[in-house]
């Protein structure tokens, strides 16, 4: 067994997966309230800024080509740097365009740290221990995420949007400012293709990753925004709502991790989509803010069994292709997520319901493609299952 704290990409890529997780975090809680009671916008406008945010995720595949100017590892913090400044703007510009523009920074930064993360850890890790290493950097941005609701729920009464939005910005881009100057990279890591790669073989894995873009950026737009809009919920409820969230994330994403090595992708991913179909209907029928908060929680639980999609890939995929496989999935999760926000804002305008039903069905069509995943045995005694801490 090898202890992972000695693995410096592993300690290179948890601090600024903290960071870059906190700052998502830090505009989730604050966001909502932030639009409706500073800048008082409406459903139609929180759809096209939700669809503004997707734009760099879609534009991720531009990644392979970034490669050949800047290495992956320094992307990476460069990032997490830009996610900050976009943050520490937010406040500063209070409009409809203001939000607009500080939000496409905000998600450049954001989208573009997790797709070079995610190409590292399925770089530097194998199949057996890959899956342990993103559960644990969840489950750590998790715990860093608690503090951070802790803090705006007793900063809210004290502090403005602008000082928020402020602190917490500086302190992400000086974690990605710190990165750039850090070089955790080892020799014998295969190098990867700088070059745009689409294999007929990884069809299932485009797709299932369209699916899921598709579906989670319906509740990325709208769940909580129902909750603001339609059951009157504060900022330090939202707030209170996210620490619930991420401490049951801290203790569950590792052993998520551990469940897809023991049970496979197809059995969790099935599960996920099942459970997704009635959390979806619900959203639509809920009338209780208890219950439309219970549902929160359920998603966000689900969520991270998307983990496995990557390890998915990770088994069928080519080493050399990962970094500009991972970069084109990113793109390709968020075709729909460019679109779906604006489309879902005005379908909220004639009944909010309609969404959350829309979520349901993509979640049928997800769990049906995912029983094409087939059965894929352990590579080989030679893989080590690395001691997690």
């Amino acid at each position: 067994m090898v202890n992972i704290k000695q693995n410096k990409m592993y300690r290179y890529l948890l601090l600024l997966t903290i960071s870059s997780t906190l700052g998502l975090e830090v505009w989730l809680t604050l966001f909502n309230n932030f639009a409706v009671e500073t800048i008082k916008l409406e459903g139609n406008h929180i759809g096209i800024i939700q669809s503004i945010r997707e734009i760099p995720g879609f534009l991720t595949f531009l990644i392979v080509f970034a490669l050949l100017l800047i290495r992956e590892h320094r992307l990476c913090s460069l990032s997490v740097l830009i996610l900050g400044i976009g943050i520490a703007a937010t406040g500063l510009f209070p409009s409809y365009s203001g939000l607009a523009c500080t939000t496409l920074a905000m998600s450049l930064g954001y989208h573009y740290f997790f797709a070079v993360s995610d190409s590292l850890t399925l770089q530097y890790f194998d199949k057996n221990t890959s899956p342990l290493i993103l559960g644990k950097l969840y489950s750590m941005g998790a715990a860093t995420n608690i503090g951070a609701g802790i803090l705006i729920f007793f900063l809210a009464p004290l502090l403005s949007f602008t000082h928020m939005f402020m602190i917490f910005g500086c302190l992400i881009g000086a974690a990605g400012f710190w990165g750039l100057f850090q070089d955790p990279t080892q020799k014998d890591i295969p190098p990867q293709r700088t070059k745009m790669i689409i294999r007929k073989k990884y069809r299932l894995y485009y797709f299932l990753t369209f699916m899921a873009g598709a579906r989670r950026q319906i509740f990325m737009a709208f769940a909580i925004f129902l909750m603001v809009k339609k059951f009157d919920i504060s900022v330090r409820e939202v707030t209170t709502l996210f620490v619930v969230g991420n401490v049951m994330d801290y203790f569950m994403c590792p052993i998520i991790g551990k469940w897809i090595i023991k049970f496979g992708e197809r059995k969790m991913l099935s599960l996920e989509y099942f459970g997704l179909i009635f959390i979806f209907l619900a959203y639509a029928t809920a009338q209780s803010r208890w219950l439309i908060m219970a549902l929160y929680l359920l998603d966000q639980f689900f969520y991270n069994f998307c983990i496995a999609i990557q390890t998915y890939f990770q088994k069928v995929g080519n080493p050399k292709d990962i970094a500009s496989s991972v970069s084109i999935s990113f793109s390709i999760n968020h075709i729909a997520a460019v679109v779906l926000p604006a489309i879902g804002g005005a379908l909220w305008m004639i009944d909010y319901r309609i969404p959350f039903v829309c979520g349901a069905v993509f979640s049928l069509v997800s769990l049906i493609a995912v029983q094409k995943i087939k059965t894929v045995k352990d590579p080989g005694p030679e893989d080590r299952i690395l001691d997690c801490p």
